[in-house]
């Protein structure tokens, strides 16, 4: 799962934008996404932003300074 999000982050397009939305996919375990979303707040420069629909915006950078 780590690693899933990490592909997503480093993709160039993201890089761009700084910030992408991830959602938990079925296979993975609930307690898992929320020790990497935990994992993943508590990192400096990074904002996670929880969404309605149980997705999270991981957003660094330009897009937290908006």
């Amino acid at each position: 799962m780590g690693k899933r999000i990490q592909r997503l982050v480093s993709a160039p397009n993201v890089q761009k934008i700084q910030w992408v939305i991830v959602a938990r996919r079925d296979d993975e375990p609930v307690d898992s996404w929320n020790v990497v979303l935990r994992e993943i707040e508590e990192t400096e420069g990074i904002e996670v932003d929880r969404q309605p629909d149980g997705s999270v915006r991981i957003g660094w950078q330009r897009y937290i300074d908006n």
